[in-house]
């Protein structure tokens, strides 16, 4: 089996999310190819040839390719698929942008959301927000896939014992005729850690009432712990916190060490996006609150007033 992995990266690093990737393309074989396509992106191709589990990697530098848009990738990956068995990306924004096109140019199934390999055909993924697991065979001759990313840690770097580095390839790029160009894009900007790789992660429901009360009683929580900060889709709804907060079945997908949820009463929706954190803390006042089915801790209470107090014992 040969596989290929498109990479998501900044330029210059590959994201926690396509090194999660990498273990999972790592357990269906040993013949692992990433592809970096982008523009100006060499050093994103240096740090991928680091990791293991990485034999080659694919350099495809090109203006065309500058914002990973799907048409001139999915041209891209479709000119390199006769070479591979199994072409795999992130369940990221970029990987559910590109891999669909793909499997509609090669007229395959695409397999998304993958959370466990269990053999070169057959995948392990949720369904109905995370409430069943379908195990799905694939009879397809090229496999296509998207994973969830949670559900794997990310690959290590190469040490000395492993051998050494991955090759780097140059490739020619076709950029064809372009029917979709780039206008503008707004990133948020933050100290905190990125919250689909955060290592803890803090959230407020809709119990919090206001953005002021976010800013007052769960930022300071998360600035004690260097957390990412997170949210519910009703306290987004509700305008209590920003979109790009937000963690649930239509937000984002997180496995940290540690997840905190304040005022959250766990809807399926949600514990769809965190229910693979390794250490659950609830903080609810309802006893009965569906999130403390799963939470490993739960504190029954006024979060108004036990969050300010767990700061404070964090502070001694």
């Amino acid at each position: 089996m040969t596989i290929l992995l498109i990479a998501d990266h900044d330029g210059t690093h590959v994201n926690d999310a396509t090194l999660r990737a990498l273990s999972a393309a790592s357990q269906l074989g040993t013949d692992v190819t990433i592809l970096v396509a982008g523009f100006e992106c060499s050093k994103a191709a240096e740090e991928a040839a680091l990791f293991q589990g990485v034999r080659k990697v694919l350099l495809a530098d090109d203006a065309s390719l500058a914002h990973m848009l799907a048409e001139p990738v999915a041209r891209l990956v479709l000119s390199l698929a006769d070479t591979f068995t199994h072409i795999i990306a992130a369940s990221t924004a970029n990987g559910k942008n590109v891999m669909p096109r793909v499997a509609a140019l090669l007229d395959v199934m695409q397999v998304s959301d993958v959370t466990k390999i269990i053999s070169s055909d057959t995948f392990e993924r949720p369904i109905y927000a995370g409430n069943a697991i379908q195990t799905v065979q694939s009879t397809d001759v090229k496999k296509i896939m998207t994973i969830r990313t949670s559900g794997f840690q990310a690959a290590g770097r190469v040490t000395k014992d492993l051998g050494a580095n991955a090759v780097i390839e140059h490739i020619a790029v076709n950029a064809g005729k372009a029917v979709s160009t780039f206008k503008s894009e707004e990133l948020s900007k933050s100290e905190r850690p990125e919250l689909s790789s955060a290592k803890v992660i803090v959230s407020g429901g809709r119990a919090l009432a206001s953005p002021e009360n976010f800013k007052a009683i769960i930022e300071p929580l998360a600035d004690k712990l260097g957390a990412a900060l997170g949210a519910s889709r009703a306290a987004v709804d509700a305008g209590y916190a920003p979109n790009d907060w937000q963690v649930g079945q239509t937000g984002k997908i997180v496995a940290p060490d540690l997840y905190i949820a304040c005022g959250i009463s766990g809807a399926i929706q949600h514990l769809a996006g965190m229910k693979d954190s390794k250490i659950i803390v609830a903080i609810n006042k309802d006893e009965d609150a569906p999130i403390f089915q799963i939470a490993d801790y739960g504190l029954v209470g006024d979060l108004f007033t036990l969050v300010p107090a767990l700061t404070l014992e964090l502070s001694k």
